[in-house]
């Protein structure tokens, strides 16, 4: 028995909707005793664990969910002491309910925020504790535990440490080489042609611009997550975007009939903001050449678009291998990568959140050539003032 805690008395029970009240106890008085009214609340439609105990200290409610985070069937749970039924522990091994004494501790403490702690056998919870009283000062009358698993937690912790680390490289190898040519420049200007002075600094300016690049989309990827990212429509000429992106990439090198474009007019006057179009068809671009084989094929027409109003589609496909089957479902996501060629694996993930706050869809498949085939519509989004 935790400190503090008061000696259960031996009682009757009557079971409700799977928690049980003391049989002849006092009806229930306001929302601390929902989960013993009749107003449809079922405990084990609720997502998070829950355990009630009452005055007694000994548990009278303990939904499915609790069963499933703590691994304790709820007959066994039902009728024990609190402290019996979660032997929780703290992250230094102290236990939890001898710390906090919820029956015999301070009469003006509400509750317990939301803590990491421990079951038998080092399983971790999030816990938090909610102590119900009929005034202010008066004795518990029910302590309410919430329980949560730390999954969700766990892969966002995982996430923010692969970003780190895939920064920390990416950002490793351009800073290296920026560092290193600039001070064999300094340190050894005159015994250099202008040839290889020339070359140096051009090295040096590709890899600012990757660093450059890196911080845009990192910047990219906290708007899109907090739901931050700002969008200046106006008329964009999708299929001109296109054929500007293919014009650039022939002057870098690659050969004009790499690239087949198709348009089918006439196309809906879509707004949106040029700058992040622009970023989105150069990503797509970009893998297909880069990750690609054969001719990439660009296609722009008229399609419907969410709630039925009008759009148009750009479809990107090549002839390559492909992306496998069982990848499908991860390429829009964080560090994807679909060859080991280079890339952060962030590309896919800011076109797709791009996309959706424009109001539009981004699809991945196999194109007519085996390839892979990337499909993304933008409604019209026409500004009410116009319509």
């Amino acid at each position: 028995m935790a400190v503090g805690m008061s000696r259960p008395r031996e009682t009757h029970t009557a079971v409700v909707r799977g928690c049980e009240r003391p049989s002849g106890a006092d009806e229930p008085t306001g929302e601390s005793d929902l989960v013993t009214t009749g107003i449809g609340v079922d405990p084990d439609d609720l997502p998070d664990g829950l355990v009630v105990a009452d005055e007694n200290g000994r548990v009278v409610c303990f939904n499915s969910a609790a069963v499933r985070i703590t691994a304790v069937p709820r007959d066994a749970a039902l009728g024990l002491p609190l402290e019996q039924a979660l032997p929780l522990e703290d992250l230094k091994g102290r236990r939890w309910w001898a710390l906090t004494d919820p029956y015999g501790g301070l009469a003006t403490r509400v509750g317990q925020p939301e803590r990491n702690l421990l079951l038998p056998g080092g399983r971790e919870v999030l816990v938090s504790a909610r102590y119900v009283r009929e005034h202010p000062t008066g004795p518990v009358r029910r302590v309410i535990v919430s329980l949560r698993g730390t999954e969700a937690r766990r892969r966002t912790e995982r996430s923010h440490a692969e970003l780190i680390a895939t920064v920390a490289h990416e950002l490793r190898s351009p800073l290296t080489s920026v560092k290193g040519f600039t001070a064999t420049l300094l340190a050894k200007w005159e015994r250099f042609t202008d040839d290889q002075k020339r070359l140096m600094l051009e090295t040096v300016d590709a890899d600012a611009n990757r660093v450059t690049r890196l911080i845009t989309e990192l910047l990219d990827i906290s708007r899109i997550d907090s739901g931050r990212l700002e969008l200046r429509r106006q008329p964009v000429d999708l299929s001109a975007a296109v054929e500007r992106h293919v014009q650039a990439l022939t002057a870098n090198g690659q050969t004009p009939d790499r690239f087949l474009v198709r348009t089918c007019q006439p196309l809906p006057v879509v707004w949106a903001d040029p700058d992040k179009v622009d970023q989105v068809l150069g990503n797509l671009l970009e893998n297909a050449v880069r990750h690609g084989e054969g001719t990439v094929t660009i296609e722009v027409a008229p399609a419907p678009a969410k709630s039925d109003e009008k759009g148009t589609s750009v479809t990107v496909s090549d002839e390559g291998p492909g992306i496998p089957e069982e990848s499908m479902g991860r390429v829009f996501t964080r560090f994807w990568r679909g060859s080991k060629r280079g890339g952060t694996g962030l590309g896919l993930y800011i076109v797709k959140g791009i996309v959706e706050a424009h109001g539009g869809a981004i699809t991945v498949g196999r194109g007519p050539g085996g390839g892979a085939e990337f499909r993304f519509i933008l409604p019209v989004s026409t500004p009410a003032y116009l319509v």
